[in-house]
């Protein structure tokens, strides 16, 4: 609210000075000597590598503690001018960018409770006025709503952006995600841009979790129809996958910082970013060795009993249902207990047991420590039922439930299927051998590749003397010469412009923007040549192989074990599908392995041919 002696009229600067004139503060005095002075901080399209506006940002005398925002916010605050001091940023920006006579939208802040008093005590047209004073179009103005505090009348602001449009200004969210800018807010007063907070942004060429949020976001805008901007962009890294993200726009010191006069182009390391058609390598989801959330498990719909069923009556239900190899207990919806057929049909079947327990419960034959399984359970902790001690759980099942609430019954081999098949669909995803990313990562990325209409190379790396190393120590060493070649490919890539992908077994598939590819594989092959050594017993080293069978079962020698790749550099417009560049790459490898240990780059007249 304002201080209470504020003074409406249609001159904000006059409205100002009524309540800062006899405010004895530090900051009042520096308002009162206009002190304080706007710097302007380039906002850029990402994709037309231009500058499409600026924000404003208030600033002190240089060389004092008023530099900083922040201290004039807390010194706004202390001396009960929150909203004077916003007013007063406002009327100097307005006044600073339209002596500039700059092109391009100015983006001013203010609070939402503030527009609301301010456009609520003058008439319809005050913005449209407000703006041609100071020499801007009003259509060019764009308020910026920072929230220190919640909201506190939602319908107000509403009403009052009604009045925002009407004049021709534009609306922003600002720092959105920061946990202050709700999704409420976005919803109600529909911004025309919403600003992604810097936290999201910050390493987001690293963190996964970023990433994924930041894809939410945009899922946001596009129901909304809004214009995202990515604030905080410091990074090459950042900035370049931030645009392959497809976010329309950016503000951060890698594209210019804050300065008194105006910028008129992108910074320079900025737009060779933006011009630079190189894909970026997104972030790949952590690997922690869980293959996530087993879906679509098969269930049985099976009928179940309550605690008060006989054992005569679930004698004539199994009876009734050939194939049920169990029948749920269920109290009030909720699983209590698991009846095995085989083990009540063949105690049923005893002498005398009709005559003396037919009518009792039938839970006294029922376990009553279960497996219940959730719909949407673990992989791992299913696992868990296949491992047990307890062999009960390979003979009776489990019972399945949707939030606590019976749905049916799971058998063990229907288990195993839907074990054995979510692995199969998380390694695509991610090796769990190497936790590098599988089949369907690598096909993504060279997708990208292929659209962005950028030069790269395919680079297929695959061991040689692997099978009959495997086969005389081990699956355990074998695995750590794996882990090897994963480890260098990974340490002599650039991870921000070079995929690493583990296709399976022994084979990788490295795609590469870096110019020096060529010296990157060969530093992969020459390092791979001596850590493999040491995977060798000493024999084995002092002799430089092996004896061991060979897929015909005859004994040989095979030299220790080294890495061929074999390259496929692939030019613009040659490919269109994932499926063609992998087939190259799988037939440089071939060439790669014919021609011994190190890299071998398929001929262009033979790839064409």
């Amino acid at each position: 609210m304002f201080s209470g002696k504020f003074c409406v009229t249609d001159d904000l600067e006059l409205d100002v000075l009524s309540v800062v004139v006899a405010n004895q503060g530090a900051l009042a005095r520096l308002m009162r000597n206009k002190a304080l002075h706007a710097v302007f901080q380039p906002l850029g399209d990402l994709h037309k590598a231009t500058v499409f506006a600026h924000e404003a940002l208030i600033r002190g005398p240089a060389g004092s503690p008023f530099q900083s925002p922040d201290i004039l916010l807390a010194m706004a605050s202390n001396e009960n001018l929150l909203v004077e001091f916003e007013l007063f940023c406002i009327t100097t920006a307005l006044s600073q960018w339209g002596a500039s006579n700059q092109p391009g939208r100015l983006f001013v802040n203010i609070s939402a409770d503030t527009l609301v008093q301010v456009i609520t005590h003058r008439p319809a047209g005050f913005l449209a006025s407000l703006a041609q004073r100071y020499g801007i179009a009003s259509r060019l103005l764009v308020f910026e709503i920072t929230e220190h505090e919640r909201v506190v009348d939602m319908s107000a602001l509403c009403e009052v952006v009604k009045t925002v449009r009407a004049s021709g200004a534009m609306l922003a969210l600002d720092d959105f995600g920061d946990g202050r800018s709700s999704l409420r807010l976005w919803s109600e007063i529909r911004p025309d841009f919403v600003k992604i907070d810097k936290y999201f942004i910050h390493n987001i060429s690293r963190s996964t979790e970023n990433l994924q949020m930041v894809h939410a976001i945009k899922g946001i805008a596009s129901v909304f129809r809004t214009q995202l901007i990515a604030e905080g962009i410091e990074t090459a890294e950042d900035l370049r996958v931030v645009r392959d993200l497809g976010l329309p726009c950016g503000q951060g010191y890698l594209l210019g910082r804050p300065h008194r006069e105006p910028q008129a182009e992108i910074h320079a390391l900025a737009l060779s970013v933006m011009q630079n058609n190189k894909v970026a390598v997104m972030p790949q989801p952590r690997a922690t060795g869980r293959p996530a959330v087993l879906h679509n498990i098969i269930v049985v719909y099976a009928p179940s009993v309550d605690l008060n069923t006989t054992n005569d009556t679930l004698h004539a239900l199994f009876n009734g249902y050939a194939d049920l190899h169990a029948v749920a207990v269920v109290d009030d919806g909720r699983p209590v207990a698991l009846v095995n057929r085989q083990h009540f049909m063949n105690r049923y079947a005893t002498l005398y047991f009709r005559e003396v327990n037919g009518r009792k419960p039938c839970t006294v034959l029922a376990n009553h420590e279960p497996r219940i399984v959730e719909l949407d359970y673990d992989v791992d902790e299913l696992v868990g039922i296949l491992t047990s001690q307890d062999q009960r759980y390979l003979t009776d099942g489990f019972i399945v439930t949707d939030n606590g609430r019976y749905v049916g019954l799971g058998t063990a081999d229907q288990l195993v299927r839907s074990v054995t098949e979510s692995r199969i669909e998380a390694a695509r995803h991610a090796n769990p051998l190497t936790f590098l990313p599988g089949n369907i990562p690598i096909s993504l990325h060279i997708d990208r590749l292929l659209k962005s209409g950028t030069e790269f190379v395919a680079c297929y790396a695959d061991l040689n003397n692997f099978k009959p190393f495997n086969d005389y120590y081990g699956y355990w060493r074998g695995d750590e010469m794996i882990r090897v070649v994963a480890k260098l490919a990974v340490a002599h890539c650039d991870a921000c412009v070079d995929f690493v992908g583990h296709v399976g077994g022994d084979d990788f598939l490295m795609l590469f923007q870096s110019a020096d590819w060529q010296q990157r594989c060969n530093q992969i092959v020459a390092d791979f040549a001596v850590q493999a050594l040491a995977l060798f017993d000493e024999p084995a080293r002092q002799a430089g192989g092996i004896h061991a069978e060979d897929r015909h079962g005859v004994m040989r020698f095979f030299p220790c074990t080294t890495l061929s790749i074999g390259a496929a550099p692939v030019q613009p417009g040659e490919f269109f599908h994932s499926e063609e560049v992998a087939n190259e790459a799988a037939l440089a490898k071939h060439d790669a392995k014919l021609a011994g240990a190190g890299l071998f780059v398929r001929p262009r007249l033979l790839a064409n041919a």
